[in-house]
């Protein structure tokens, strides 16, 4: 047996311990779903994560190890909790639109052990994360290009029963898509969403395409491979295209390669445990103040004061008092005691707001990383 053989045959034993520790391990996660589910208690408890990911990345000898190690433990967490809201029925995660839709596909990544289940609007996801039909909420929130959804933020200020529990960012890339042995020459119309149309004009003029509006993405891929019309094109993801069996005409149709959607994760405040506030974690909050001058430059000028950056702010119209605003902001947590920073400047916000609500305090980073 040579080194290889070696080195293989001793990763197998390894290998076929850790299956037998993985199988008594989910047993415990087991009881510990069993124990929340008794008492109440959220899956999610990520002061405790932390905790674990702190004491058994020191117990590595070898420190170079420790990145990855955490790496796995990281992924070893995401698949106890998939397992605890199996456990507990609690394992249904929502999005608007068809199988193969941005929304899905972030939903996958972020959940890829849950139950997907669609809805027609915004409003019906909202609606079955607050009657607890769906643990989760999946919401495109922002685009690099089109900026804000607003119909989105207002819906969370329309639910003050939820909260966000995550926000992650997921490349959008375009294609062009076609039934099998079309050829781009003999393309005439291009279906798709309005603004995945309006990211693709450049494309779009330069070929002399007609547009058609339609009400997403993948949807527009889904109606093109049912039509059997090999004039007609879809602009989505090479996701879609494998879903419904299309060609790839052209890739990255979309003007701007660096475009990107920001999604939510939506959830019900009751069964999220609060995340505690740290370095460079994200803190949200939706205020409003009286409509007098100076009122919204004083917020301002506390978050300021209380070393918060402010990522971004965006005003909205207040329900039904004609032309007075509500505010949403995005602060970043400070490096130094964030915590005790919080309170204070939370503190601080009472007092200057009208009304002030914590939408959320949570971290961000890449879909692929399941929550």
């Amino acid at each position: 047996m040579d080194q290889l053989q070696q080195a293989r045959a001793q990763i197998d034993e390894i290998d076929a311990k850790m299956a037998e520790l993985f199988e008594q391990r989910m047993i415990a996660v087991g009881q510990v779903a069993q124990y929340k589910a008794a008492t109440g208690k959220p899956v999610f408890d990520p002061a405790r994560e932390d905790a674990v990911l702190a004491k058994n990345t020191a117990r590595l000898q070898n420190r170079d190890l420790r990145g990855y190690y955490r790496t796995v433990l990281q992924g070893m967490m995401a698949v106890s909790r998939a397992y605890q809201r199996s456990l507990l029925g609690r394992d249904t995660a929502a999005y608007q639109g068809v199988q193969g839709a941005w929304s899905h596909i972030a939903l996958t990544r972020l959940f890829p052990f849950a139950r997907a289940r669609a809805y027609d609007t915004w409003a019906e996801v909202f609606d079955a994360v607050s009657a607890g039909d769906a643990g989760f909420g999946v919401l495109p929130f922002e685009n690099s290009n089109a900026g804000d959804v607003s119909t989105v933020l207002d819906l969370l200020y329309a639910h003050p029963e939820l909260c966000v529990a995550r926000m992650c960012d997921l490349p959008i890339r375009q294609d062009l898509l076609a039934l099998p042995g079309a050829e781009l020459s003999g393309i005439r119309t291009v279906v798709s969403h309005q603004q995945a149309l309006a990211q693709s004009s450049v494309y779009l003029k330069t070929h002399g395409l007609a547009t058609r509006v339609w009400g997403n993405t993948a949807d527009a891929a889904r109606y093109v491979a049912e039509s059997g019309d090999k004039t007609l094109a879809a602009i989505a993801s090479a996701q879609t295209a494998r879903l419904y069996g299309l060609q790839i005409l052209a890739e990255g149709v979309n003007e701007d390669g660096d475009n990107t959607t920001r999604f939510i994760v939506v959830t019900r405040s009751d069964a999220a445990a609060p995340v505690p506030p740290a370095p460079g974690r994200r803190m949200a909050l939706l205020f409003t103040v009286d409509h007098k001058p100076g009122k919204l430059a004083g917020v301002i000028r506390l978050i300021g004061e209380q070393g918060f950056n402010m990522e971004n702010i965006k005003s909205r119209p207040l329900p039904h008092v004609p032309f007075e605003y509500y505010f949403y902001v995005q602060l970043v947590c400070p490096d130094a005691d964030a915590p005790a920073a919080c309170d204070a400047l939370l503190t601080k916000l009472q007092d200057a707001c009208r009304t002030l609500r914590v939408l959320g305090v949570f971290a961000t980073g890449p879909a692929d990383e399941p929550l």
